[in-house]
């Protein structure tokens, strides 16, 4: 747990988010059991995360555009890389980067990173906006979940032995944030391919 790590980066990075999201819009996806998450999604980087009725994966096309995911702009493959090395990840080098948007009430059930082919690689999860309560479980979903709450900045990596523990986000709460406004941003980092 990085307290604040991402916030030396934020005048870079906010721009630069933006311009991810007016390429890549925001969208809620649907699972392959047809439930709409109340998240809504978009990615960057040479993969981007993908879910519909035929399953999760990785896809180098936006399938809402037919277009590649816009690049990964370089002060978030910097913030990563850093973050990554801070927790003990030297290499870290991400070709993916999922963004998830959280309005009040959205949440993110219990789930495991598991699409990735390369499950040596760690995850490197950055909070912006809203507070939220994040749940990091055990290898089994029944595990009982641990509550931290991350702060605007908070970053967490994990990996090595926890890379495939259970952990999701509780329901946002109603709020205002000084730069983000009524929401919470989440970048996540991975080595997809």
């Amino acid at each position: 747990m990085l307290r604040g790590f991402a916030k030396s980066f934020e005048s870079e990075l906010v721009p630069a988010l933006r311009e991810v999201v007016a390429q890549a819009p925001f969208r809620r996806m649907f699972t392959p059991g047809g439930h709409q998450m109340s998240v809504a999604m978009t990615n960057c980087g040479s993969a981007g995360w993908v879910t519909d009725q035929s399953g999760y994966r990785y896809d180098g096309i936006d399938p809402d555009s037919g277009q590649p995911w816009p690049a990964m702009p370089p002060v978030l493959r910097r913030l990563a890389e850093q973050a990554a090395a801070e927790g003990g990840f030297e290499s870290f080098a991400p070709d993916a980067c999922l963004i998830n948007r959280y309005t009040p009430g959205a949440r993110m059930s219990l789930h495991q990173d598991k699409d990735e082919q390369d499950l040596a690689a760690p995850i490197v999860s950055v909070s912006l906006g809203l507070p939220a309560t994040f749940l990091f479980g055990g290898p089994k979903r029944a595990d009982k979940p641990k509550r931290y709450r991350l702060e605007h900045g908070d970053v967490v990596v994990w990996g090595g032995p926890s890379r495939l523990f259970f952990h999701g986000v509780a329901p946002l709460a109603e709020g205002e944030h000084a730069v983000m406004g009524p929401q919470r941003i989440n970048l996540t980092f991975r080595k997809a391919r």
